[in-house]
């Protein structure tokens, strides 16, 4: 365990009204979704509730400031489908696949719920995005799900490639993969040379194996971990030196399956958690659209909620820099942009340019020292420690108007789990 840190913490009573609220928000529209003979309207409505982390972001201050307006936002996914959430947000997109032409229609409902995630209006009950001023292009690319006799057999390269060419600045992918392609790692490494901020999921196997999935896990991309709403890691996620920042990924609520009917409400995992973080992304870029993807992403890392003993320097094989908290950077100024190319992660310069359309992050592969696992809590899984109640004051108070957003991604942030020692300054793919 890190000097310094208690492995045993307590929990303020605030956090826990708030950590009580949201979980009752999502059983309320858990059950809502599923009212017998209710409308598709009024079934759809269910959804709302349960974004319980807009709130704890302070979303409607941030948008006071920005919604996201100018940033194209790519969604590499199961295609996009024309919810009343998406009306006027959905740009000309390409289907990966090659079984339909240019038709993006979602054959799952993922690719929806991620696009609503991040830039859904609400409407007809939809979901509201964290960034409703940004618009989507939609790249369909296959999964298991896809029923098609013939598909391209490189749709994913494919994909990244033409998001890579597009006007988009961030590339939002909520899929992966187990094994290492060498045509979809030269798209990554593409999309990087042309100043694209790529943000995909670690996975959701942490307790199946926990084995490094791609695109995450290539040094050009920003691997993202789901939090609680009680700002622990999921239990699900998984954790490695491929984790570089974390975002909310329980409780949350997605499309049901492809007939767009209703919302359920559960573990959104690590593919909500990417597209929040594509999302906050999009409002930071947004406010400071002359910025280039280092400078954003670098803003990102140090304005991100952690607690008061997590040591500058370190980074949490579990939570990464730690969660997002897009109202700090944009509201109070937390973090500095820095070097335009100087990569945030490795501390090296960049292949490409100044230019707000350069400068995406590339980081450091070469083999460094790992930090050891945590010791699992009382279900094998994680550890329950949670700040104290010091440190929830000190994140609030870091986080000044933001103080609810400290309390719940603040100072619990610090259970990235600090029984193990799960921290390390020197990392085979990053450092602070």
């Amino acid at each position: 365990m890190t000097a310094g840190m208690s492995q045993v913490r307590k929990r303020s009573g605030s956090y826990a009204w708030r950590r009580d609220l949201a979980r009752t928000v999502a059983v309320v529209g858990a059950l809502a979704m599923g009212t017998v003979g209710a409308s598709p309207a009024a079934v759809a409505a269910a959804g709302q509730p349960s974004q319980w982390y807009l709130d704890a972001m302070r979303a409607e201050e941030i948008w006071k400031s920005t919604t996201g307006e100018g940033i194209k936002v790519a969604v590499i996914d199961t295609g996009v489908a024309s919810t009343a959430s998406l009306k006027g947000q959905v740009l000309k997109g390409l289907d990966a696949t090659e079984t339909d032409g240019d038709a993006t229609d979602d054959y799952t409902g993922h690719g929806t719920t991620m696009a609503e995630l991040i830039a859904g209006t609400g409407k007809g009950g939809g979901l509201r995005g964290l960034a409703p001023g940004a618009k989507i292009i939609p790249m369909r690319v296959a999964t298991e799900d896809f029923k098609a006799e013939k598909s391209h057999a490189w749709d994913r390269s494919v994909a990244i490639r033409a998001a890579a060419d597009s006007d988009a600045r961030i590339i939002s992918m909520s899929l992966g993969g187990q094994f290492l392609e060498a045509r979809e790692k030269e798209a990554v490494e593409y999309a990087q040379e042309k100043g694209k901020l790529f943000f995909a999921p670690v996975g959701n196997s942490a307790k199946k194996g926990n084995k490094a999935e791609y695109p995450a896990n290539y040094p050009e991309v920003v691997g993202v971990a789901a939090s609680d709403p009680e700002g622990e890691v999921a239990d699900t996620s998984q954790h490695g030196d491929f984790v570089d920042i974390a975002a909310p990924g329980v409780d949350t609520p997605f499309w049901c399956d492809e007939t767009f009917s209703k919302y359920c409400v559960g573990n959104g995992g690590t593919s909500t958690a990417t597209a929040l973080a594509s999302a906050s992304a999009a409002l930071i870029w947004s406010a400071n659209p002359d910025w280039t993807a280092n400078q954003v992403l670098r803003v990102m890392f140090e304005s991100a909620g952690r607690g008061d003993d997590w040591k500058p320097g370190t980074v949490s094989n579990y939570l990464g820099h730690g969660i997002v908290r897009p109202n700090a950077a944009i509201n109070r100024g937390i973090g500095k942009p820095g070097d335009p190319d100087v990569s945030p992660l490795t501390n090296e310069r960049t292949t490409a340019g100044g230019s707000s359309d350069a400068g995406a992050p590339s980081k450091d592969s070469s083999d460094g020292s790992a930090s050891s696992p945590p010791k699992p809590g009382a279900d094998g899984a994680k550890d329950t420690a949670t700040g104290t109640d010091a440190d929830t004051a000190n994140a609030a108070k870091d986080s000044g108007d933001d103080s609810q957003l400290g309390l719940i991604l603040g100072g619990a942030a610090l259970v990235a789990v600090l029984a193990g020692g799960a921290f390390a300054v020197v990392r085979r793919r990053h450092s602070a």
